[in-house]
């Protein structure tokens, strides 16, 4: 049978599965096994428990075992020579190894597969073994055989998917009813609005389904697309294999080199993706075209393609061959394009599917083009318990400038909400969102103020929370988060916390036991709650509040130390601490922030040096400041102070860190933003090669770059002959902003060493 895929909203997917057992039958419907096999590293630690071994044995041994999916322990001993070593000359090791490795690969466990559901005419168990899902069989049955088997067996299979982004949509499609009274039909929406391409041209889709990816969002700058059928195209090209193409794609969309075609009947299927093969679908309609196939035999001749099996390829080719000839063309031509569509045919992508994935990625570019606060809203309420991409909207708010409001149990919901504020609309952060706090709790808590009023105090809301709200955990994380900064400062409501929570279970018990309340017997400010309102407890430092507030939701609500003269530094330094790209690495950068940890170290021969953190609004960054460094700078390494570092960027563990070169305190300049003495200058140089076509592309391609970065710096344009001789052109009509954003693209594009900025 066919395997189908179906994409559901992640929140409904529980319907389609009750859907389908009520349509069919629950003895006709039943989930699919799926089985956790024995890995290298698990068979270790098995084998080892069998064998009486003690955890840090095995754990010597299992260490030695790279973390790959795919790694077996016969390729860790090939590879490793230190896990060959200990195995040759360790009797105890080598037992493990060989216990192990007859144990590798056998099934422990089993579950339910994400996704697979089997269908049948006849009852299921007719056909294959079932057991019970869940506590008591509640979710239903499963089948014992696998998806594979269930597919020999000639039963249907479907995978009933949850995609978060059709969620995303379904959500804002409310928000927006609700605030606008528009009502968005997806069916309906136009194909050619301007506000959308004009947002995928600018590659801002780091929130933008199939769109998110740092590669893709720079191809769609330079594609600039403009017609549905471009961004269903991108879809299709941005896997191995046709990636190759997005180039002659991109350079054939904006006319620098001419659309072509292998034969002029192929002008019609190849005229939307500008003579490139993109889909396995005009695989099919040249061989029906030139090669006379059948629909039947165009498939049968696509996936022949694709599995490269060299006798069927050979048979493939004489078929399409005589095909051709019978049509009228030559042999010759018809080997040849035979020849071009061989490569692709193997990695051509299904239309329908790119077509639907670059349908919900448009509309999702739709919504945030022209209703972006309720999009972003949507989105954060989809992936509400996700620090990451809380974190990506939170910046792309800040970017747009729509405010992000902190948690607050006098204005909060449990979920993400538009606030209307003077400034204009704003999204208050979800209670819920706020680790070690929960749903239950923050029910508690808003309806606790939605039957009664704002709370008034720490006493009022003790006394209307409940047990749930004023549990101790719940608590300390919305003080330090900043929810209670209303009822109190956050030192001193949680110097009180141990008093608040026992006057809240005294409380809760004297309602229970129907007596007369404490709080009823108190007079409105309670002895023992005086020091949550009290003015002398010093309040907690700004870089305390910031590390609390981006441990507990990923980002932050207080004014950061930096932000104030961010404008300041920003002909300084080189970008962002936490946004410091690869195309960076081992050059010279320069960052400002605040130091918020040292850590204290020496060099083998007893010389001191620091490893610290330096952080700004968008992370933070590791420094390292070397013996040679260190003598000149130590004074400065202090957490809570403010400082330049200059240095070079490397790379270790993944990481990027900073090897400091010098340093200095930031000096406020009395008031007065710092401002540029006068505008910078770019120059670039661009060298001419034999490929005229491909030169022309390129300029036309940094010329589209600059424009986009509008700003009060010249620019200047070399270029360099192939014999050698030095053309340079003043740009007067072009003006730029020299910024991090604009070197990062130019980094993209051009050759090391291709611009400088003086």
């Amino acid at each position: 049978m066919p395997d189908i895929d179906l994409d559901f909203q992640d929140d409904r997917r529980e319907e389609m599965l009750a859907y389908v057992n009520e349509k069919y039958g629950t003895d006709h419907v039943a989930q699919i096994i799926t089985f956790g096999t024995m890995g290298a590293r698990g068979s270790l630690r098995d084998a080892g428990r069998a064998l009486g071994m003690s955890y840090g044995q095995v754990d010597n041994v299992v260490r030695l075992i790279p973390q790959e999916l795919a790694i077996t322990l016969e390729k860790a001993l090939l590879d490793n020579p230190d896990l060959r070593q200990v195995y040759d000359d360790d009797d105890g090791v080598r037992r493990l190894v060989d216990s192990a490795r007859q144990i590798e690969g056998i099934s422990r466990h089993a579950s339910t597969h994400a996704a697979g559901v089997g269908i049948s005419r006849d009852p299921l168990v007719l056909y294959a073994p079932l057991q019970p899902v869940g506590r008591n069989g509640q979710q239903g049955v499963m089948t014992q055989y696998n998806m594979k088997n269930i597919a020999k067996l000639g039963l249907l299979k479907m995978d009933f998917l949850g995609l978060s982004n059709l969620t995303i949509l379904a959500k804002a499609q409310k928000v927006i009813a609700r605030r606008h009274n528009v009502t968005i039909n997806f069916a309906e929406l136009p194909l050619d609005d301007v506000k959308t391409f004009d947002l995928l041209a600018s590659g801002e889709t780091r929130d933008i389904f199939q769109l998110e990816s740092k590669g893709m969002r720079r191809y769609l700058q330079e594609l600039r697309p403009s017609v549905f059928a471009d961004i269903s195209a991108m879809v299709a090209l941005y896997r191995p294999g046709p990636m190759e193409q997005i180039d002659t794609f991109i350079r054939a969309k904006q006319g620098v080199i001419d659309v072509s075609y292998p034969h002029p009947a192929l002008e019609q299927i190849l005229k939307e993706t500008y003579g490139v093969i993109v889909y396995q679908e005009q695989v099919m309609f040249i061989a029906r075209v030139l090669g006379g196939y059948s629909m039947g035999q165009a498939d049968i001749f696509r996936k022949a393609m694709g599995k490269k099996i060299a006798e069927v390829m050979k048979e493939q080719a004489d078929t399409f061959v005589a095909g051709a000839v019978e049509n009228g063309i030559e042999p010759g031509l018809a080997r040849e394009v035979f020849a071009l569509i061989e490569p692709f045919a193997g990695y051509a992508f299904n239309k329908a599917h790119s077509v639907s994935y670059a349908m919900v990625a448009y509309r999702c570019a739709y919504l945030k083009a022209n209703y972006a606060v309720e999009y972003l809203t949507a989105y954060l309420n989809t992936y509400w318990d996700n620090s990451d991409k809380i974190v990506l909207v939170w910046e792309e708010c800040r970017r747009i400038d729509i405010r992000v409001l902190p948690p607050d149990v006098n204005q909060s919901s449990p979920e993400f909400e538009i606030e209307e504020t003077d400034e204009g609309p704003a999204i208050r952060f979800g209670l819920a969102s706020v680790k070690n706090v929960g749903y239950s709790a923050v029910e508690t808590i808003t309806t606790a103020r939605k039957e009664g009023a704002p709370f008034t105090s720490i006493e009022d809301y003790c006394r209307r929370a409940g047990v749930l709200g004023v549990n101790r955990k719940v608590l300390e994380s919305l003080i330090r988060v900043g929810a209670f900064d209303s009822l109190g400062s956050r030192a001193g409501l949680l110097a009180a916390i141990d008093r608040i929570v026992a006057l809240s279970q005294a409380e809760q018990r004297s309602r229970e036991s129907g007596q007369t309340s404490m709080f009823d017997m108190m007079p409105d400010s309670p002895a023992g709650m005086d020091v949550c309102m009290d003015g002398n407890v010093p309040d907690v430092q700004p870089k305390d509040k910031i590390a609390w507030e981006k441990e507990l939701t990923g980002v932050f609500f207080s004014p950061h130390p930096v932000a104030a003269i961010a404008e300041e530094l920003e002909g300084i330094v080189t970008g962002p601490c936490a946004k410091l790209g690869p195309e960076y690495m081992n050059k010279e950068v320069v960052v400002a922030g605040l130091v918020t940890t040292v850590r204290q170290s020496s060099t083998r021969e007893g010389k001191p040096f620091v490893v610290a953190e330096v952080e700004d609004e968008s992370g933070s960054i590791e420094i390292t400041v070397w013996p040679r460094v260190h003598e000149t700078t130590a004074g400065l390494w202090n957490e809570g102070a403010v400082i330049i570092v200059k240095g070079q960027l490397r790379g270790r563990g993944g990481q990027s860190q900073i090897s400091c070169q010098s340093a200095q305190r930031y000096v406020p300049s009395n008031g007065a933003r710092h401002k540029k003495a006068r505008p910078r200058l770019l120059t670039i140089e661009l060298r001419e090669s034999e490929d005229s076509e491909a030169d022309i592309a390129l300029l036309s391609r940094l010329l589209a770059a600059l424009k986009e970065h509008k700003g009060d710096d010249h620019v200047g344009l070399v270029i360099v002959g192939i014999n050698e001789v030095r053309t340079e052109l003043d740009m007067p009509d072009l003006r730029v902003q020299c910024s991090p954003e604009l070197e990062r693209v130019l980094v993209d594009m051009l050759p090391d060493g291709a611009y400088r900025i003086v």
